[in-house]
């Protein structure tokens, strides 16, 4: 597939610079496959769009990951952490620091290239909340770039489909919960001129014994987010339970536990879109945009959602 396939064009006015004043007034766009028919509702009403599905959330947490050094003046973005103190981040402007140095509360060990350093933090991290690059805002409430489930703290992104459920919401619903830390390698654009030359890092994930089998013995699984989708079509070809995943789903991949799929809307030529088309086919995702383009949908990670059944 050629990467320029994963084109569109969005107006600047329709990215969201911030949240709803209520999670659920978000609108969703609904869209059947079997019989090509799209409705448009409000997130609230999700539950009237359902017919027995297991929703299964990711319940990552966004850690405050954005850390401002001084001298020179920068910053390191946590991506990951490694193991106890052991972080993987990155740092700027890279040419001006040195292995070795500390820089605040930042030692910086060793420069992995492209920006990234394996670094050592001092305590647990108490930066600022990380923010797509888009969003160009404030965020008045950094809590409303954490999903209300949020419970495993380990993301330097969130996983936004997510951001719409309120706790009277999922009161209404059949959830599962499964975590996968969500790295920016998850949003970083293609840059190839095809799709499969495009590279994934790894992501680490973990769902409990209890959960997968409620998932596997379900009539129909609703996945909430391409996070999501990633974890349980990795484990569905035989992935131990935990772990890391490098699955890059694009179209013409064979779906084994995912039977409907909640998502936003995403930036042109990411490997999310990708995943997206994947689903709901090539054609039928590029209607689709169009469509919430022309109905002014708001996109992104604080825009609408869209209900693929």
């Amino acid at each position: 597939m050629d990467t320029s396939e994963l084109d569109y064009v969005l107006p600047p006015e329709l990215i969201a610079q911030h949240p709803p004043n209520r999670r659920d007034e978000s609108r969703l766009l609904v869209y059947e496959r079997a019989s090509g028919a799209v409705r448009h509702r409000r997130f609230a009403e999700l539950p009237d769009e359902l017919h027995g599905e297991l929703v299964v959330v990711n319940d990552t947490r966004v850690v405050p990951a954005r850390i401002p050094i001084d001298s020179p003046r920068g910053e390191v973005l946590l991506l990951e952490r490694l193991a106890g103190d052991l972080w993987e981040g990155l740092a700027r402007p890279t040419r001006r620091l040195r292995p070795g140095r500390r820089y605040g509360a930042v030692e910086l060990i060793e420069h992995l290239g492209e920006g990234r350093w394996r670094l050592r933090l001092e305590g647990e991290p108490h930066g600022e909340t990380p923010l797509p690059p888009y969003i160009t805002e404030p965020l008045a409430d950094a809590g409303r770039y954490q999903t209300v489930y949020a419970r495993e703290p380990g993301s330097a992104a969130a996983p936004t489909a997510g951001l719409h459920f309120t706790p009277d919401l999922l009161a209404r619903l059949d959830v599962e919960r499964v975590t996968l830390h969500v790295g920016l390698d998850t949003f970083r654009p293609v840059t190839e001129d095809r799709l499969d030359e495009h590279l994934i890092h790894g992501e680490r994930y973990e769902v409990a014994p209890a959960a997968w089998r409620r998932i596997r013995e379900a009539g129909r699984v609703l996945a909430v987010g391409t996070t999501t989708v990633r974890v349980l079509e990795t484990i569905a070809r035989g992935a131990p339970l935990a772990g890391r995943t490098t699955l890059f789903v694009t179209p013409g991949f064979d779906f084994r536990r995912v039977d409907a799929l909640l998502t936003n809307f995403h930036l042109p030529r990411s490997t999310l879109l990708a995943l997206v088309m994947a689903f709901a086919g090539v054609e039928e995702t590029r209607r689709l945009y169009a469509l919430a383009v022309e109905e002014r949908y708001r996109f992104y990670s604080f825009g609408d959602a869209m209900l693929i059944l």
